[in-house]
């Protein structure tokens, strides 16, 4: 069905790593977005038809947008939980990380992962992977973690094991991390597991119109303030930019995920062909760029925003004012210039 890209060797160190630990836990990055939150499911639902025990261990608490995706309500939160957490990290046999590159985006649980004395596996699709796991499965190449995972299952000889709330997980992840496949979504082989995951009896339709088309009436006055009020446009530059204080937000009782997909509006504008969505937060400013066409912006976020990422999605963290994060993102819109298609 599909070729295999994972080194036989680390499927094999897998298989045994599994085969031997009782006690499992799966850690994702904070906020965790879809394919964070998909894969982790997905694995966990793989695991637990072997008779294993297993937890999934967020640093915070998943947005109440995502909630929608079966078996949320069972994720252990670190910020909530600290000490039952980390409990369960003393007993575990195996910690799989994944849809993360480095343990400092895992945020206050960095070190707790970092101690821990079970063997570790990571499996992520973004560049420049730590060298903390004892397995690493990195292929940024790949759309979506979800999608490497799927790969995983597939040379462990596991597909058939895939039910359909499992697919389902998938789906949201590749789905999500792809902006309903409308960007890094030109390899074939994602529509040849899309095949394979309807085969299972998922319904996509509803599945795009939980995760899109649902929306809380506070979160879409937010939406279209910030595009009526805050949206800028650099003509000459060809971007657009939206920012939002930590103020604006309470406003209209900002809620983690209420801006997910904000940042792709301006793309739909003649012209414009990447976005920056800069967040004020409490502790730093949160960075969201898209782009089209050939437009690094994973490269722009490295060296401006202590990120990365994907080609046309990428994203990073400043540490100081919001102000300073716009003047950040300004400096840098010549660099860009280059990849324009005039």
């Amino acid at each position: 069905m599909l070729s295999p890209i994972i080194e036989t060797s680390k499927i094999e160190k897998i298989r045994d790593l599994i085969s031997s630990a009782e006690n499992i836990v799966i850690t994702t990055h904070t906020s965790p977005d879809g394919d964070a939150l998909g894969s982790s499911l997905a694995l966990s639902g793989m695991l637990t038809q072997f008779g294993k025990r297993v937890h999934i261990i967020t640093p915070d608490i998943p947005a109440a947008t995502l909630r929608f995706i079966p078996g949320t309500k069972e994720i252990v939160s670190y910020a909530k939980y600290p000490e039952f957490a980390q409990k369960l990290f003393d007993e575990a046999n195996l910690v799989f990380g994944l849809d993360y590159n480095d343990a400092h985006r895992i945020g206050d649980m960095e070190q707790v992962i970092l101690n821990a004395k079970a063997p570790k596996v990571l499996i992520d699709h973004h560049t420049n992977p730590a060298d903390f796991p004892d397995v690493i499965i990195s292929h940024p190449e790949i759309s979506s973690t979800c999608m490497l995972l799927f790969r995983v299952f597939c040379q462990l000889g596991w597909v058939t094991k895939i039910d359909k709330t499992i697919a389902t997980y998938i789906y949201v992840g590749m789905m999500t991390d792809t902006g309903n496949f409308s960007y890094n979504s030109l390899d074939p082989a994602l529509y040849i597991v899309i095949a394979e995951l309807l085969k299972k009896g998922i319904n996509k339709d509803e599945i795009y119109r939980k995760a899109f088309n649902v929306k809380k009436e506070s979160q879409l006055r937010l939406n279209g303030y910030a595009i009526d009020q805050k949206m800028v446009i650099y003509k000459e530059h060809h971007a657009a930019l939206i920012t939002l204080t930590i103020a604006e937000l309470e406003k209209y009782d900002y809620n983690n995920g209420d801006t997910e997909g904000l940042v792709n509006v301006p793309l739909s504008i003649p012209g414009v062909e990447y976005v920056a969505f800069i967040r004020e937060g409490k502790e730093y400013v949160k960075i969201s760029m898209r782009s089209v066409g050939d437009v690094p912006v994973n490269e722009f976020c490295t060296r401006h925003f202590n990120g990365g990422g994907h080609i046309n999605a990428s994203g990073g963290e400043f540490y100081g004012t919001l102000e300073d994060a716009v003047k950040e993102f300004e400096k840098g819109l010549n660099e860009l210039d280059k990849y324009i298609k005039q």
